[in-house]
């Protein structure tokens, strides 16, 4: 399948589909746009070149490498190479639900700190069969929806432990690094609570740490970001997502969407993060075509 859709597109076909496979995916649709990703998004690069941002983790796609990204968060493609080509494969937040309670490996926590790796030449050809036997279960149209769905969750959970195998002596390093487990677990956290609490003692109470030393450690290794810039940096980026994508939308509605409890408060906190008001932001936004 090759195609130049927009990535909303991509992501509904996954949800009604339970799975979609791109195969030849040429160049980004759109750059510099925030995408909260709904489902997860395997990427693997064909050909070229390719920079995205991962929250605010950056990070540069060459050929044969791998990636899996978990839902809730937000990719930002900054810029690819004339020849990038890629294959993706999202399967729906659903779907990944039901292969966690089939999968033999249940650390998926690796996926946040280090979601990229390379493969050989072999590896890759072998995820290319997968992803085309996936690709033909996905579109067969079979009348038996559960048995479809259930042959698809047999080859995605092979597929993972295919994976667990190539990634095991990084993911070895990884199960060993202490401040990366305490830094994905701190991630995975504002993604999920970012609406309800925004403190950075609340997120160090819930790791167990006293929030001076979890700050500490924090910084040692997310290149000198404290936990709350983190924080300021994440909801920002949602909120320019919401703007982005939803121009109609007021200030009001913003702000009520993202856990502040008053308009005032929203616009404070995003002019303090961004630089600008969130009004003002939209009309950029606007300008630029966004």
């Amino acid at each position: 399948m090759q195609t130049d859709a927009p990535i909303d597109r991509l992501l509904k076909l996954a949800e009604q589909k339970g799975v979609y496979v791109g195969k030849r995916l040429h160049g980004f649709d759109a750059t510099d746009i925030d995408i909260v990703i709904p489902h997860v998004m395997i990427l693997l690069c064909l050909r070229g070149t390719a920079r995205v941002k991962l929250d605010m983790m950056e990070m540069t796609f060459q050929k044969n490498d791998f990636a899996i990204l978990l839902p809730g968060h937000v990719l930002r493609r900054m810029s690819c190479s004339e020849d990038f080509i890629y294959a993706c494969v999202l399967i729906s937040a659903e779907m990944f639900e039901e292969m966690k309670a089939l999968a033999f490996s249940h650390n998926y926590a690796k996926f946040n700190s280090s979601p990229k790796c390379c493969l050989t030449d072999v590896q890759v050809e072998r995820m290319i069969e997968l992803a085309n036997l996936l690709d033909a279960i996905a579109s067969h149209d079979h009348q038996d929806l559960l048995l479809r769905r259930q042959m698809l969750l047999s080859q995605l959970v092979v597929g993972l432990e295919f994976i667990n195998y190539y990634r095991r002596e990084q993911d070895k390093a990884w199960s060993k690094d202490r401040l990366a487990k305490i830094y994905t677990q701190f991630c995975d956290l504002v993604v999920e609570r970012y609406r309800e609490n925004r403190n950075v003692n609340y997120y160090a109470e819930l790791l167990g740490y006293d929030a001076r030393y979890f700050s500490k450690v924090f910084r040692q290794y997310s290149n000198g970001f404290s936990p709350l810039e983190w924080i300021q940096q994440y909801v920002a980026m949602q909120a320019k997502r919401i703007i982005d994508t939803h121009p109609e939308q007021t200030v009001k509605e913003t702000a009520y969407q993202l856990g502040f409890p008053a308009t005032a408060s929203f616009c404070r906190y995003f002019k303090h993060v961004v630089g600008i008001y969130p009004q003002e932001y939209r009309e950029r936004a606007k300008g630029s075509g966004h």
